[in-house]
């Protein structure tokens, strides 16, 4: 019982801090009415269109703005007060819900108009989503960081799975405009939670000067951190390729099972509801680093790929189930390697390339699901996702070996894999020297192996 009690303390060690408590309680509200709207909206434009390709279109516009300004976005996040850039973005998103139900409701709503707001959302989404990343740890410190981003990613996947559940009922007993309804009213969930927050706990970075070069300045940060560098290219793959669920599913449900916005809405809800066990297991573990998300990378493109060949319903939904197990794990590790190997400075905008990455890459890879999935079904659509997952992972690995070695044959950590040590948050984003030799016969470290520091937790 004792042992149940302190694991307990742990998994959800972040909820302790009061801050943090009042933002992951205005998210959850929020969140669930984010995936009832993500359902509704596929199924508005299946309607209007019958076309996956159209579906893959909406996706790439709403998130073209995280590619072509996602690194803005996250300078803007870094020289600013997250805290309020995050209020009035979160109520500008609560307005384009409203105006999409509006204009539903009164049956006034043309397949251009989606594509607008979609655009619009995007344009918050860019500058949002960087600042919200980065605002995690300035609510929680270094030691729970690892902790609070899996707890966020456990909230984000309760929600895939209340939310599109409950989606499903109210569209087929209220329509779908009342769903876009809803989820406007959930922000002011959101914003009551920021404003309410206490200001004297937060540990805010300084601000970023204006200067210029900045943009540059944060690309070469990257570029020269393998820490960061090896986890951004892996999720540029995924992240284009893998992570088109809601172009795929939609065309799986009705195509490959014969199914309606129910059915997609159980696959997705089983997704959430895995996700929400791979959360829970990873917000109570603390390695992270590129060994780890090598192996989380292989594991989800293995269970997409059972997925793909699932012969009926349940064996999907069970299938699907483990993909959102997976599909956490490997968000989890890669968010929480970079906020712990990132500088508190260039936090903002390593989160950004995260996001550019992970949402980012969608105006390309939507499009690309999309007729994947429209010309040869949504089997092929889950394949695609599998094969650039394990693509990812073998590219990964390669990468590892060559940049630890040592490490990756004898299983100790280093670049590959790195422990969390709470008591040490003045490592984070500090990379080591190389050791100097000892004596004369012994061979130097060869200086194009990066050295990189030993980190802490992660979180999704």
């Amino acid at each position: 019982m004792t042992s149940f009690a302190g694991a307990s303390r742990q998994t959800f060690a972040a909820l302790a801090n009061p801050n943090y408590r009042r933002f992951f309680n205005g998210q959850a509200i929020s969140q669930i009415g984010t995936w009832m709207q993500t359902v509704a909206q596929a199924w508005l434009v299946l309607q209007l269109t019958g076309s996956a390709t159209a579906l893959g279109l909406v996706v790439a516009l709403q998130t073209l703005p995280v590619l072509l300004l996602g690194p803005y976005g996250g300078l803007v996040a870094d020289r600013v007060d997250k805290r309020r850039l995050m209020m009035a973005l979160q109520a500008s998103m609560g307005v384009l819900a409203l105006a999409l139900g509006v204009l539903t409701v009164t049956d006034q709503v043309r397949l251009w108009q989606v594509y607008l707001l979609a655009v619009l959302l995007g344009l918050n989404t860019c500058f949002e989503n960087p600042a919200r990343q980065a605002f995690v740890l300035e609510m929680v410190g270094p030691a729970d960081v690892r902790n609070a981003v899996s707890l966020n990613s456990v909230l984000v996947n309760v929600a895939r799975a209340v939310g599109p559940a409950l989606a499903g009922v109210i569209i087929a007993t209220g329509g779908l405009g009342v769903c876009f309804l809803l989820n406007a009213l959930s922000f002011v969930a959101v914003v009551v939670s920021l404003a309410t927050l206490d200001t004297s706990t937060l540990r805010p970075a300084p601000p970023a000067s204006r200067t210029p070069g900045q943009l540059r300045e944060g690309f070469r940060y990257v570029r020269r951190t393998p820490a960061l560098a090896v986890p951004l290219a892996m999720m540029a793959l995924i992240g284009c390729l893998t992570y088109e669920f809601q172009v795929i599913l939609p065309v799986v449900a009705k195509q490959t099972f014969g199914g309606g916005p129910q059915v997609y809405g159980f696959m997705t809800a089983a997704m959430g509801f895995g996700a929400v066990l791979g959360g829970l297991w990873v917000a109570a573990r603390g390695r992270v680093g590129i060994r780890s998300l090598v192996n989380s990378a292989a594991v989800f493109g293995i269970l997409i790929a059972a997925a793909a060949a699932a012969p009926t319903l349940p064996l999907e939904l069970l299938a699907l189930t483990l993909v959102g197990a997976a599909s956490v794990g490997f968000l989890a590790k890669g968010n929480s390697t970079l906020q712990l190997a990132a500088e508190p400075g260039m936090r903002g905008r390593v989160m950004a390339l995260w996001a550019v990455a992970f949402l980012g890459s969608t105006p390309i890879g939507g499009p690309i699901a999309g007729a994947v999935s429209e010309q040869f079904g949504g089997r092929a659509g889950l394949a695609l996702s599998a094969a650039a997952c394990l693509l990812a992972a073998g590219l990964g690995a390669l990468v590892l070996r060559r940049l630890d070695p040592a490490a990756a044959g004898s299983g100790q950590p280093g670049v590959a894999e790195q422990v969390a040590d709470p008591e040490q948050p003045e490592q984070v984003g500090q990379p080591e020297q190389p050791e100097r030799p000892e004596r004369p016969e012994r061979p130097e470290r060869r200086a194009d192996v990066p050295v990189t520091p030993v980190r802490r937790d992660r979180a999704a």
